[in-house]
């Protein structure tokens, strides 16, 4: 089962019995290409996605170990990579984060590179980077991608165990490759028991990509190997060499898991109180621990026997792991990492289940009933003493705020009332471009003097800069709908003040004497708005660069006109 608050507000408050497998308990702003994380698990279960990801995973792992399988359904591909690949707790890269590059071999990843020098370089593990740059330089995998992309509408990537971490990279290679192609392919990454990849910093370029629904990873409710890199490796690596061998054996087949050799149960409480310790730490210190550490991002579903939840806040995420690993058991731990055939079967059947009320469980109002139905979905009922601590990640994880349907009327509303400022700045154009000096709009602001209408122009200037860049604020932090800039009424918007006010902006630069100290507008000058808002436009109206000019430069398409001309002017002058 997996509960939503939208479903714990429309519940009657008498209702004693709801459907097994509900649409997804929703937790914070990570959005792409589903609204919230409620629509991707309610979509995931009731189509037979999971169902056969799995069964590639598992194909991948018998007769693809080291490598990965490609296959489509219809206008579906699948890309399965192995969960055997050469890598275990004494290579020193499995456990440490190494940074993405500046200059990536073809321009990988190139979206997710840090926005400022303020900001700590994205990080990812450097055992399974380097495994997946290996596949990516094999000729086959190109030629078989490059193949998919042609025929297929959607592209999934999955993986079991290691093999999902390197479905998650190559999820975000292929993202990045669309992105700079303008390829209209859909992407989906489904992991199962996968480790985890990177650092806060790659969390949060996958945040302001709005990548985060595009990765669901599905985590049973003991297992130990998504929780491994919370702890350090180096203390237990003696142990994790054998644990990953019989893991390995299990996954090519479990006829070859019976002959490995199982870890004695002193060396397996050893590790799960290891990684108990280290978790219970984390969540302790919440974030002042984020740096330098591995974080989640995109959907979790933590699933049991009862059914599943889905959570997409990565502080819940990390706090969830924790308590439910805290009724676990060594040996469940071990296990939990091999069924997961298991639970994927159960979550597709219980789907149109119902599941009732347990006798003293009848809560007070429709939203407990959810968070009620959530617990039992992970086998945890209310009298058990970590089902307090679980109920109260649940409701801290809940959206607070404005919902971005909200934010989005709001900015409509403050949208109406800059317009005045807007309507003044084209009254000035217009005069501009009447006057019997046919100065025209560029160089009268630039050369402007001390009048009363000129100062009013440049006030209006700065009024609507702070409004955009308060859109791209609330925008980058998944605060607005995940279609908000592809909505033509804010893509026109927001192209019509490009239009209209960046040759204002161009002028100052130049008029300020700022290309002096800083260099050429184009490359040093130009505010990151702008460059946003040429995405926005050619992603949704599949321009192309390089409009051809209208009777005046001021109405030209390329908003950039006289930022050349006065860097041909400077050129010229200094020949």
């Amino acid at each position: 089962m997996v509960v939503t608050e939208n479903d714990m507000a429309r519940a009657p408050q008498d209702s004693i019995s709801t459907t097994s497998l509900q649409p997804i308990f929703s937790m914070d702003t990570e959005t792409s290409s589903f609204e919230r994380s409620e629509m991707l698990g309610a979509f995931l279960a009731s189509t037979p996605l999971l169902s056969e990801s799995w069964r590639l995973c598992n194909l991948a792992n018998a007769n693809s170990p080291q490598s990965f399988l490609v296959d489509q359904v219809g206008s579906i591909g699948y890309v399965a990579f192995s969960g055997i690949q050469p890598v275990s707790g004494s290579d020193p890269s499995f456990r440490n984060l190494v940074p993405l590059p500046d200059v990536d071999i073809n321009g990988f990843f190139y979206p997710l590179h840090r926005q400022s020098e303020e900001e700590e370089p994205v990080m990812v593990q450097g055992a399974l980077l380097r495994g997946f740059e290996n596949i990516y330089n094999n000729t086959s995998f190109q030629i078989q991608m490059h193949a998919l992309m042609q025929t297929s509408k959607s592209i999934i990537f999955t993986g079991h165990s290691v093999g999902g971490t390197t479905a998650s990279i190559a999820a975000l290679w292929l993202l990045s490759h669309l992105q700079s192609n303008f390829v209209n392919v859909s992407v989906l990454c489904i992991t199962f028991g996968s480790p985890l990849l990177g650092n806060e910093s790659l969390s949060r370029a996958i945040l302001r990509e709005r990548w985060g629904g595009k990765f669901c990873h599905v985590v049973s409710k003991y297992d130990i190997m998504p929780r491994m890199l919370f702890a350090p490796m180096d203390p237990i690596a003696p142990h994790i060499k054998p644990l990953l061998q019989f893991w390995h054996w299990y996954m090519k087949s479990p006829h070859f898991g019976m002959l490995a050799v199982p870890l004695s149960d002193e060396i397996l409480a050893q590790i799960f109180q290891f990684i108990l310790v280290h978790l219970r730490g984390l969540v302790e210190a919440g974030e002042e621990a984020v740096a330098g550490t591995f974080r989640p991002f995109g959907n979790y579903i933590f699933c049991s026997e009862d059914g599943a939840v889905c959570v997409d806040n990565a502080a819940s995420v990390v706090k969830m792991m924790f308590l439910l690993f805290t009724i676990g058991s060594p040996s469940c731990s071990v296990e939990d990492h091999l069924k997961y055939g298991d639970y994927v079967g159960k979550i597709s059947s219980q789907f149109l289940e119902k599941r009732s009320f347990l006798q003293g469980e009848l809560p007070e109002s429709s939203y407990e009933s959810g968070v009620v139905l959530a617990l039992q979905s992970l086998g945890i009922s209310c009298k058990e003493p970590v089902a307090g601590p679980a109920m109260d990640c649940l409701k801290a994880a809940r959206r607070m705020g404005r919902t971005p349907n909200l934010n989005c009327a709001n900015l409509a509303i403050k949208l109406s009332k800059i317009n005045p400022y807007r309507a003044e700045i084209e009254w000035y154009k217009a005069f501009c471009d009447r006057s019997d000096d046919q100065m025209g709009y560029y160089d009268s602001f630039k050369q402007r003097g001390a009048s009363k209408r000129d100062s009013k122009v440049n006030l209006n200037r700065h009024k609507l800069a702070r409004f955009w860049d308060n859109v791209i604020n609330l925008f980058e932090s998944n605060q607005l709908p995940h279609d908000f800039h592809r909505q033509k009424k804010w893509v026109n918007a927001s192209q019509f003040y490009k239009v209209l006010v960046e040759p204002l902006d161009i002028a100052e630069y130049y008029r300020t004497g700022m290309h002096r100290s800083k260099g050429h507008y184009i490359d040093h000058g130009r505010e990151r708005r702008y460059r946003i808002f040429d995405t926005w436009w050619y992603e949704t109206s599949g321009s192309v660069k390089g409009n051809k000019r209208s009777k005046f430069a001021s109405l030209t398409q390329d908003t950039c006109f006289w930022a050349k001309v006065e860097e041909a002017r400077d050129l010229l002058d200094a020949l």
